[in-house]
């Protein structure tokens, strides 16, 4: 789901729109960007497009791998380079056909997520809130990922972590804190570095933890392989496997994707849930209508796959409405290969652009009753009827799009069915209001506590 950490929050952005329309220009330190916050000019932006579009100026990132000797991968390479693994990657995860092979996986992972919240719940005083649930929504992200993309188990969701994983996980969740609060460390010149070293130093810290967290597993998934191999048995297994048996990717390649899809696999969708049970608490009605359609189309104890998510309009509906109104990346970057003309202005080839989406999902005229959580709006009437709205593109759009896009959507679909044929949420009196902050990312500004009652 990483498309490009934006620099201003949104509702500076929001703001900027406000005063200067919907196409204005600014600058992030020496960089000159263009902001655009309307539909139709981000439409005309995003299909113009050419093969391998530019998504955003990248130097910091491309500077540390130069600096370690590290391989870029499919967030930080351009290009050829970029094309060449688009093409391998996508043969894995991008097709829902593809991705549907993960449901056994990630439905084992979601029944150690319910046996947790058993007892987390189980803690509190009323025998029923969990307290910051992004915390246990965190866990089973990392979870969920490390199944797909290392094809092992880490324990992050057992009573008793080992003690190991405890320590990855709080490497981890410092390394994404660092990312955070470092990622615009490539805005500062090279020149003030020696005066304000932290940020650069920090950065590289995070992304030295981040690597070695992927090769770590990487290298035990090799061995494995190698065993298997010496002992003339076949070699069978997922993504992981499938990259290092064809070698279509060198192995510092396969580190850096490793790598950089964990950057963008864990937050993205531990944060992402955590607004969707927030929002299901608050409004039970759309929440009981939405657990009508998973009784009467696969009842209380059937776990889900991936072919049953288009039986159930409904949940998929939660997550685009949820998206609408948190998504998770409030912009997404490019830079213009071409002279372009946007909103009656001249755009010269080589131009940072930034695609305001957070402005544009709120935006009145491309939905209506925009601050409200109606996942109706994106139900289809008929067969031929079709919800597009480039007003709303979590995932972006076109050959540049988040090409973790199906795997996400299965990793939270199918938690949220399974979470609603289990439990009723509600609000608790430890529920308060949650509002989003953006910090690169768009975040919950402060801990979701919310009730999971049994169901009746």
């Amino acid at each position: 789901m990483l498309q490009l950490f934006l620099p201003f929050s949104e509702l500076i952005y929001q703001k900027h729109t406000q005063e200067y329309g919907k196409i204005f220009k600014s600058h992030f330190g020496p960089q000159f960007v263009v902001s655009i916050a309307d539909r139709d000019m981000v439409a005309q932006v995003l299909r113009s497009e050419g093969r391998a579009p530019q998504r955003a100026n990248m130097e910091s990132w491309q500077e540390y791998r130069d600096l370690r000797g590290r391989a870029t991968g499919l967030i930080s390479a351009e290009g050829e380079q970029w094309l060449k693994m688009r093409s391998v990657l996508r043969q894995k995860i991008l097709k829902p056909k593809d991705v549907a092979i993960y449901s056994g996986g990630v439905n084992e992972v979601i029944t150690d997520l319910i046996k947790r919240i058993y007892t987390l719940r189980s803690q509190g005083e009323d025998g029923e809130t969990v307290t910051n649930v992004n915390n246990l929504f965190f866990k089973y992200s990392m979870e969920g990922v490390a199944t797909i993309l290392y094809e092992c188990r880490l324990g992050c969701l057992e009573n008793n972590v080992p003690q190991q994983t405890v320590e990855y996980i709080e490497a981890l969740e410092l390394m994404f804190s660092m990312f955070k609060t470092t990622m615009y460390a490539g805005a500062i010149p090279r020149w003030l570095r020696p005066f304000i070293p932290k940020p650069w130093r920090e950065f590289c810290r995070s992304w030295d933890g981040l690597f070695k967290f992927s090769q770590i597993h990487v290298d035990n998934k090799l061995k494995s392989i190698q065993s298997q191999l010496d002992q003339g048995e076949e070699v069978n297994g997922g993504l992981l496997t499938y990259l290092l048996v064809s070698k279509e990717l060198t192995l510092e390649e396969i580190y850096a994707n490793m790598t950089e899809m964990l950057l963008a696999g864990v937050d993205t969708t531990s944060f992402t849930l955590s607004w969707a049970i927030y929002m299901l608490a608050k409004h039970p009605e759309v929440q009981q209508r939405v657990y009508e359609e998973i009784i009467d189309k696969l009842g209380k104890d059937q776990a889900p796959v991936a072919r049953d998510v288009p039986k159930l309009p409904l949940i998929r509906a939660v997550l685009k409405e949820t998206l609408r109104l948190y998504p998770v990346l409030p912009g997404n970057g490019r830079v213009t290969q071409k002279d372009l003309i946007v909103g009656g202005y001249l755009i010269p080839k080589g131009t940072q652009l930034a695609l305001c989406h957070y402005t544009t999902s709120y935006s009145e005229e491309n939905f209506p009753m925009a601050n409200e959580f109606r996942p109706e709006r994106w139900l289809r009437k008929d067969n031929l009827d079709r919800v597009d709205n480039f007003g709303s593109i979590p995932f972006g759009y076109g050959i540049r799009s988040c090409i973790g896009k199906r795997v996400a959507e299965l990793e939270i679909h199918l938690a949220l069915i399974q979470l609603l044929q289990n439990f009723e949420i509600k609000i608790s009196p430890k529920t308060e209001p949650v509002h989003a902050k953006t910090h690169g990312l768009l975040t919950p500004g402060g801990s979701i506590n919310v009730r999971f009652s049994d169901r009746k």
